[in-house]
């Protein structure tokens, strides 16, 4: 499988892929974010991590990505950890979803759906991508947002595991195709610089 991009930026953001190196700036974004997170994250059951497993974790999404699996990426605004978000193969073939958090810190800017548009136009930029999806659960109405904002067609419910305490037990699923997507081709970068 074709690699996904280490680092897109536009709009004022920059997507970089988490690094080993990160551990202790996402452990920082983390525990300032964990109440916050907590209620739609099932990550969040893990939390609170040491720093040794949280470098662990990197060095895994690192192995993954270098093999052609997702991309996470940290959401870097002037340097500092505004949230995450990633590009995840799960969806099957010719398809990515997208997943994104926010620091609580930088809620209400905007901040998750410029993360998901800049992900939208870096997957289209894969030739066999031909739709991208965002999942949620139905009583995140923050996350409806994002997709509803960059013109995803709301495909429908389904019945999901309840894995976080706010969550439901429905997600809903939202898709957009290659041509139905305006994009700009302004932002990818291959070289992973060390910026951010």
């Amino acid at each position: 499988m074709r690699q996904l991009p280490a680092r897109i930026e536009g709009q004022g953001v920059l997507l970089r892929r988490w690094r080993v190196t990160d551990a202790e700036r996402l452990e920082r974004a983390v525990v300032e974010s964990a109440e916050h997170l907590r209620p739609w994250m099932a990550w969040m059951t893990d939390e609170p991590q040491t720093l040794d497993q949280r470098r662990r974790l990197l060095a895994r999404w690192e192995q993954e990505w270098a093999s052609g699996g997702d991309g996470l990426y940290a959401v870097l605004i002037n340097c500092v950890v505004a949230g995450s978000c990633g590009l995840h193969r799960r969806i099957g073939p010719g398809a990515l979803e997208i997943g994104y958090w926010v620091h609580a810190a930088f809620v209400r800017r905007g901040i998750a759906s410029n993360a998901a548009a800049l992900l939208t136009a870096a997957a289209f930029e894969i030739p066999d991508i031909e739709r991208v999806e965002i999942h949620h659960d139905k009583a995140n109405d923050a996350s409806a947002g994002v997709p509803r904002r960059l013109g995803y067609r709301f495909v429908g419910e389904q019945r999901d595991e309840v894995t976080a305490p706010a969550d439901s037990g429905i997600e809903c699923v939202w898709r957009i195709e290659r041509d139905e997507w305006p994009g700009s081709r302004t932002y990818v970068s291959a070289a992973d610089r060390l910026v951010g």
